[in-house]
């Protein structure tokens, strides 16, 4: 009869030995040996007419090992169900220990396999502090905002010279060499910008050209820093090539003449809306910039609730073990030098899931069907934003649409993961303490995350 040993031989990590004897996988054998005879297409015999003898040379060793491991992991798998021990990710098999396994010679077997545990942990909520962000709608940005969707809805000109830092250039850079010539086999790209985004010493070197005229520039000296950085990406340099030069040919002079702030442009912009006047529309401009700026800061509110959680939850780890687990253990095979240098987001990942998984249960957070047809719904709605009018029946193309959406796995298992973190943070919105502050959008700018997370 199978026995089971476990040995603690590290915080948290434990190896659980399964022995097998012969009684608790020969029928099993048999079994699928018979299997095989009934079943097996060899050149000369009927079907299931294969005599066992030459079944059990062809794939008797296979099916005799097949069967020894797969009892063991039952066996194993039957153990952790009953202590109910609560592992990381799958006991890992200790190779050095697997034995050699001869049908001619059965016996008992012996194999070794390392779980790492998941820690026991305490959660107080109720030390937590975070800040609601108000940000200051100023009219500067809703008159930039107007001017940018003037901007998007208007009229392209071509005017013959260049008059003004407006101006759409469409350029040809050409590569020179240290004497201002031509560097054979250099570079020659053709780009697109507005001449505003020249350093401002450097615009006056273009206005009044015409098509096909240039402008010589060394790179780090016509653009600045921020400018530079992106036209330096578009061309494939790097910072060490600031400084070289181009010839910049102008091939194409284009204006962008703004939409008058009438009804075509209102229509355009918000086709489900009726706006008859600038200051109606200013007003649902307003409210869209409002809209925009409530979601960040909710947004950036879970993520200093997210990182209160992490960082004051106190939790130890299985580190040796989870560190081999990412090297053999998951999809991607790494080197220890990997599964070191990656290791901190991964263990920050877990204890997100724990933290997570317990309070979703304590404040039994659920998905319905509804939830997910409705995620579905808005994900349409903010992509196709103003064009929503011209699906006609709005109300029956979102509700096929969402359906269908149902009908994806990955989708559902996104919409899942993404609508259940939602509700579990508003819930401990709910329970932390939450202080209100208001905050012009430069400053909110700079505690929006550069990093993801769940």
């Amino acid at each position: 009869m199978a026995t089971l040993l476990r040995k603690n031989i590290a915080p948290l990590t434990d190896t659980l030995t399964v022995t097998i004897v012969q009684e608790d996988y020969q029928k099993s054998v048999e079994a699928s040996l018979q299997k095989f005879t009934k079943s097996a297409n060899i050149p000369g015999f009927r079907k299931g007419m294969v005599p066992a003898g030459l079944i059990r040379k062809m794939h008797g060793q296979s099916v005799f090992q097949e069967t020894i491991i797969k009892t063991a992991e039952q066996e194993l798998n039957q153990y952790i169900a009953k202590e109910n021990l609560a592992i990381f990710a799958q006991p890992l098999p200790l190779t050095a220990d697997f034995p050699t396994m001869d049908i001619n010679h059965p016996g008992s077997y012996e194999f070794s396999f390392e779980v790492g545990l998941k820690p026991s942990f305490d959660l107080h909520l109720e030390n937590i502090e975070a800040t609601r962000y108000s940000i200051d709608v100023t009219d500067d940005m809703i008159n930039a905002e107007i001017e940018r969707l003037q901007i998007r809805n208007g009229n392209m000109t071509e005017p013959e010279v260049i008059q003004t830092a407006e101006n759409v250039l469409n350029v040809r850079f050409i590569e020179l060499d240290q004497d201002g010539n031509e560097l054979e086999g250099g570079m020659s790209k053709d780009n697109s910008l507005l001449l505003k985004y020249f350093a401002e010493g450097t615009r006056s070197s273009f206005l009044g050209k015409k098509i096909n005229e240039d402008v010589t520039i060394q790179l780090n000296k016509a653009f600045e820093e921020k400018e530079l950085d992106i036209i330096l990406a578009d061309l494939g340099l790097t910072k060490e090539q600031a400084a070289t030069n181009f010839k910049i040919v102008i091939t194409k002079i284009g204006v962008v003449e703004k939409a008058p702030l009438e009804e075509t442009l209102f229509k355009v912009t918000y086709p489900n809306q009726t706006i008859s006047t600038a200051e109606e529309f200013t007003q649902v401009v307003k409210k869209d910039i409002i809209g925009y700026y409530e979601i960040q800061s909710r947004n950036q509110l879970h993520d200093q609730i997210y990182h209160a959680l992490i960082e004051n939850t106190k939790m130890e780890f299985p580190t040796d073990f989870l560190k081999r687990w990412l090297q053999v253990g998951s999809e991607k095979q790494r080197t220890p030098e990997e599964a070191s240098k990656e290791y901190p987001i991964f263990q920050d990942q877990l204890k997100w899931n724990l933290i997570s998984a317990r309070l979703m249960t304590e404040y039994k957070i659920e998905v319905i069907a509804e939830d997910l047809k409705d995620f579905a719904k808005q994900q349409l709605m903010n992509y196709m934003g103003g064009q929503l009018g011209a699906l006609g029946d709005n109300d029956q193309w979102l509700e096929d649409y969402a359906l269908r959406m149902m009908q994806d796995r990955k989708f559902v298992e996104d919409s899942y993961l993404r609508i259940s973190t939602e509700k579990l943070m508003l819930a401990i919105e709910g329970v932390i303490k939450v202080v209100d502050e208001k905050i012009s959008a430069e400053k909110f700018a700079e505690k929006i995350p550069a990093h993801p997370h769940s």
